[in-house]
């Protein structure tokens, strides 16, 4: 959208701001930024405190790395949880997605991405030196593999099997009810449960035929 057709620099401004965020285009951060404008003063602030709180107040928990309000979070704070098994996922909405299965009740890793050599995501950004740490520790019993079914997703997997290759641990990776290509936020809760409870030993699934 041509920048001269807005009459306020204002409002041009706050549209650049919303196109900013993934998904969001030009026309669509017009329409929110217009349906702000329409609404009492004291939403638009509340908007703006609970994302400047956001920024300020979020912590990354120091165990699993999942995002908390807390330097603990509540999952891997809960006593009723089984720390000897660790479920690796992507992101925060993969460990909600597991959670709404509740078929789950060891604890996490959240690795932060996937390896995408053509985003730029290398094993450096990821936490899976601090996953191999926890590994070791004798704690642990089994790690399960749950990224998305995708290139990406089994690449990841691999690595990190071959990182845990010293370790003790049982490595297994989610039975293939989620299909080939299918990202695990967006699997249903009854197929994504049934995965997690018939897992396979992941050294299974990259064994030639």
């Amino acid at each position: 959208m041509d920048s001269s057709k807005y009459t306020s620099r204002l409002l041009e401004k706050a549209v650049n701001e919303f196109s900013r965020l993934p998904g969001i285009g030009r026309k669509t951060a017009l329409r929110l930024v217009l349906h702000l404008l329409r609404q009492d003063v004291s939403e638009s602030e509340s908007l703006a405190d609970s994302l400047l709180q956001l920024r300020k107040e979020i912590h990354h928990c120091k165990i699993c790395h999942n995002i908390s309000d807390q330097e603990i979070c509540q999952v891997c704070s809960n006593p009723d949880r089984d720390r000897s098994l660790i479920c690796v996922v992507e992101n925060i909405r993969d460990v909600m997605a597991i959670e709404s299965t509740q078929q789950y009740r060891g604890v996490y890793h959240v690795l932060g991405g996937i390896l995408s050599p053509m985003d730029g995501i290398g094993p450096a950004n990821l936490t899976v030196g601090s996953l191999a740490e926890r590994a070791m520790t004798g704690e642990v019993k089994e790690v399960i593999l749950a990224l998305s079914a995708t290139m990406e997703g089994d690449a990841t997997n691999f690595f990190i099997y071959r990182k845990l290759a010293d370790s003790s641990v049982k490595i297994t990776t989610l039975a293939r009810g989620v299909a080939v290509g299918d990202e695990l936020e967006f699997t249903d809760e009854i197929t994504l449960g049934r995965s997690l409870l018939n897992r396979t030993l992941f050294e299974e699934s990259i064994r030639k035929p």
